[in-house]
């Protein structure tokens, strides 16, 4: 049986990557400060004999006893308004708490999988986003504290390959949506469901032109898996590469939320990304991973557990 440490393990991603390591009948430990993440989301998987949650801040220390074969590093605040309100604890996060996780795996001789971002890349120029793209990011903006920090773990986790010989393994994150979403994180698809389902305006950034590429978590899940399981160091772009308008995609979830809301534009962010889809070929051609689920899919499926969950809305 493998064992499995997940960072950030009671987050949106990871309560669900910590779901389909269980379901392989691997052990997962799970690690969270709870900051951004929930004891709730995982309560679930609390009868699973091969499941443990730990309260730890990875950015103190990080302490297993045993033998460990993969870690997963979930643990960041990872939606605009969590990184805003909590710039320090981001940044410290990517850089100490990604030390500190790969010290893990180098002392345990783990494949370590390091979860990057889309943000990598900024406000790109090239379209669409490959590997290879270097990023537009400004670094002493207010998405700066993410963006770096990722960048930053990105290269220790390439260090300590080099240096050490570390097994790591890096996946840049597409947007990615599904069940377990916080309703209040800020990001669109949680916002314009729950403003849809409360009947209120639907308030969309500039004009909803900016582009995004969502992918569901189902989707995500695999690709990470997939990911883990190879020899492959990455970095591996892993979303969909369907791209839609902020716009259209807010028209879709009040359509499907059978809602009455009526839309609304709202003061851009500040180095918000005008376009964003991911170049996949790398993920297809070295881990056989494309995304399977339709938006439409997921959205419903989306929507149908805010409705299940009408305590969070």
């Amino acid at each position: 049986m493998s064992r499995v440490v997940v960072t950030g393990g009671a987050g949106f991603l990871g309560s669900h990557l910590c779901e389909a390591y269980l379901a392989r009948g691997a052990e997962v430990l799970c690690l969270d400060n709870f900051l951004t993440g929930t004891p709730e989301n995982v309560a679930h998987l609390a009868p699973n004999p091969g499941f443990r949650l730990v309260r730890s801040d990875v950015t103190d220390y990080v302490h297993v006893g045993g033998p460990v074969d993969v870690v997963l590093h979930f643990a960041s605040p990872a939606s605009p308004i969590d990184y805003l309100n909590l710039p320090i604890e981001t940044l410290k996060v990517g850089s100490i708490g990604t030390l500190h996780a790969l010290g893990l795996a180098r002392d345990k001789g783990a494949r370590f999988v390091l979860a990057s971002t889309s943000e990598v890349y900024g406000d790109p120029r090239v379209h669409p986003q490959p590997e290879s793209y270097w990023g537009h990011v400004n670094p002493v903006g207010p998405r700066g504290v993410y963006d770096e920090a990722k960048r930053f773990a990105e290269a220790v986790a390439l260090a300590y390959r080099n240096t050490h010989g570390v097994d790591t393994a890096i996946a840049r994150i597409f947007n990615t949506f599904g069940p377990r979403m916080r309703p209040n994180d800020g990001r669109a698809i949680p916002t314009f469901i729950r403003q849809a389902l409360r009947g209120e305006p639907v308030t969309v950034a500039g004009d909803g032109s900016q582009t995004r590429s969502v992918c569901f978590v189902d989707d995500l899940v695999g690709g990470v898996l997939a990911l883990a399981d190879s020899g492959e160091a990455g970095p591996v772009n892993l979303g969909n590469p369907h791209e839609l308008s902020v716009l259209d995609l807010a028209r879709w979830i009040v359509e499907l939320c059978g809602s009455t809301s009526e839309v609304v534009f709202v003061e851009r962010p500040v180095d918000d990304p005008t376009v964003r889809r991911p170049d996949t070929t790398l993920a297809h051609e070295r881990l056989g991973w494309s995304p399977s689920v339709g938006i439409e899919d997921g959205l419903r499926r989306t929507i149908g557990w805010f409705r299940s969950h009408p305590e969070l809305v």
